[in-house]
């Protein structure tokens, strides 16, 4: 009885998550691969379908796409919509305090960019 309960539990998690990302309800997964006091570097996924959402950009930044992607963009103060498509290797850069719009991935499959994060 334990065993159907712990399996249904872990079933049910499961699935519930799997329903989160799908939603698009969970953040941009991210993880840092370096950080110090100068620079802050992450690897980030976009998953199909699950906007980034807004904010005002911290730092100076360069953005590598590992992957070839595209993805639709919503200008906060207009709401116009852009897609844009990246091939894998090419970088861009973005200035501190700029607006990064809603991003949504309109692929079929994840795509990551590394976040070089200029903290000085």
């Amino acid at each position: 009885m334990k065993k159907l309960i712990a399996s249904v539990a872990l079933g049910s998690s499961a699935l519930t998550l799997l329903a989160v990302w799908s939603l698009g309800w969970a953040a941009t997964p991210a993880r840092v691969q370096l950080e110090n006091k100068r620079v802050k570097v992450s690897e980030v996924t976009y998953n199909p379908g699950a906007p980034r959402e807004r904010f005002i950009r911290p730092t100076d930044e360069v953005i590598v796409f590992l992957d070839d992607c595209k993805y639709e963009s919503v200008d906060s103060t207009t709401k116009e919509k852009t897609i844009r498509t990246r091939k894998s290797g090419e970088v861009i850069w973005h200035d501190k305090g700029e607006d990064a719009p809603q991003l949504t991935n309109l692929g079929s499959k994840p795509y990551r960019t590394i976040v070089v994060e200029l903290l000085k």
